[in-house]
């Protein structure tokens, strides 16, 4: 095996070994960690959307999706709501996809903008995905103000978590995984 070689996979096992422990985070912190039944939906309040973010400002785009979906599908499944599993490992790598890793900060420009179209693209999605479990356009509608708290909670989480990261030259650490 050439040196090349070498170095790829060795550049790709770190890129899975890292968005794995991603999708253990986003798992643990969705379904255990500050999980808070609100609304009437069934729905929950929890901080795990703050750790896709947080993958998304450091793995590229592709690992990034995949912790997001295999962190809230695990998330959706352990905690007794197999039904969202589906819309879920829709809806969360799409809200992963607005941020960038290419910067040299985790708190940008662009990843804070990210956070709003993260929470409409999350929102938008999960009130989609209730019109079609319930087959009724207005009841959901229930539900969007819980969406928004979920939302704009790990947002805060985020920019919190980001800041404080960005502080330490956190992504120092991952030069490896390039910009």
């Amino acid at each position: 095996m050439n040196t090349q070689t070498s170095a790829a996979i060795r550049h790709n096992s770190r890129l899975v070994t890292l968005s794995a422990l991603f999708a253990a985070m986003i798992t643990l912190t969705t379904a255990y960690l500050f999980h808070i039944p609100i609304g009437s939906n069934g729905g929950y309040m929890h901080f795990g959307d703050a750790f896709i973010y947080l993958a998304a400002s450091i793995l590229p785009t592709p690992y990034a999706c995949a912790a997001a979906a295999i962190g809230g599908g695990l998330a959706d499944f352990v905690s007794g709501v197999p039904i969202w599993i589906i819309p879920t490992v829709i809806i969360k790598p799409l809200t992963a996809v607005w941020f960038t890793n290419k910067k040299a900060r985790l708190l940008c420009r662009q990843n804070v903008a990210a956070l709003f179209l993260a929470g409409i693209v999350s929102n938008t999605g999960y009130y989609l995905a209730e019109v079609f479990f319930t087959g009724n356009w207005i009841g959901p509608l229930a539900a969007q103000w819980g969406g928004l708290l979920q939302s704009g909670g790990s947002a805060i989480v985020f920019v919190i978590l980001a800041a404080a990261l960005d502080k330490l030259n956190f992504k120092d650490q991952f030069k490896f995984i390039g910009r």
